[in-house]
């Protein structure tokens, strides 16, 4: 009991120490937000702001970066793009698993081929071909490209869940009448709540923090991604960029509160 108690202890301790570590940027950041830049500049590196002067940084961010206006684009493109790719992929994943398709294999590894690559790779063709169907600079072509994008990864977790549900289930629901498509959407898909919150929270995640494509797939400041703002704000003012990238998290941090319980639940089934 008392060597048990001491791991206790000592894995309590270290994982305490990693959480303030991982902690700490945040912190510095949260300080430097409420500094003038000559205070940043002039004074040490976690000193107590001397001022509070977070409303002046705030109208600095919005009359300069227009960041509150990206942060609405990056989040229309990352719920819908996260919305589009899970319903496709659960599409994908149901058909693969449980369907009587020929070359089920062989449809898998074509869509999850879409992860194999280095994501680099996509952006002359993918801009090339905007550019001549007028999705380029656009908030359709940014939602679309997220929604191909995330698909391949939803659709390989989707299906590792779909294969551990038992095919009696679906036989059962057969004979009681109901079709493929009620199948999935009345039984399959409430069994799927934790793995869905999963591949969407996780897809959000990446649509959000995502900088490549959004800087090269954009120009304008109306459709502009959150990160692409962030990285063209520069260091003139950088408590003021500071308190931008604490803004730019917060959505992230809400959806994973909301959905911290799936999310726990649902990492049992990424790891079949």
């Amino acid at each position: 009991m008392r060597t048990k108690r001491s791991t206790k202890v000592v894995i309590t301790c270290i994982l305490s120490l990693l959480s303030l570590i991982w902690i700490s940027p945040v912190v510095f950041a949260l300080f430097s937000g409420f500094k003038s830049k000559q205070e940043y500049n002039l004074g040490n590196f976690w000193d107590l702001p001397q001022q509070n002067l977070l409303l002046e940084n705030i109208d600095y961010i919005n009359k300069n970066a227009d960041l509150f206006l990206s942060m609405g684009n990056s989040f229309l493109y990352a719920f819908l793009g996260a919305f589009f790719a899970v319903a496709m992929a659960l599409l994908a994943a149901f058909a693969i698993s449980h369907l009587e398709i020929r070359g089920r294999m062989g449809w898998f590894m074509f869509i999850y081929s879409g992860t194999i690559f280095p994501f680099q790779i996509y952006l002359i063709p993918v801009f090339r071909g905007y550019s001549k169907l007028g999705l380029y600079n656009t908030r359709l072509g940014m939602v679309l490209f997220y929604s191909a994008i995330c698909v391949p990864f939803c659709m390989f977790v989707l299906r590792n869940f779909f294969i551990g549900i038992s095919r009696e289930i679906m036989e059962s629901a057969r004979i009681d009448g109901a079709n493929d498509f009620q199948i999935l959407t009345r039984i399959l898909l409430p069994m799927a709540t934790a793995p869905v919150a999963v591949v969407f929270l996780t897809q959000f995640s990446w649509a959000w923090n995502d900088l490549m494509f959004g800087l090269t797939f954009t120009k304008s400041v109306e459709v502009r991604t959150v990160m692409t703002t962030l990285s063209l704000m520069g260091d003139n003012n950088v408590p003021a960029l500071m308190l931008a990238c604490l803004c730019a998290s917060v959505p992230t941090l809400l959806f994973f509160s909301f959905l911290q319980k799936k999310f726990e639940t649902g990492f049992v089934y990424t790891s079949k």
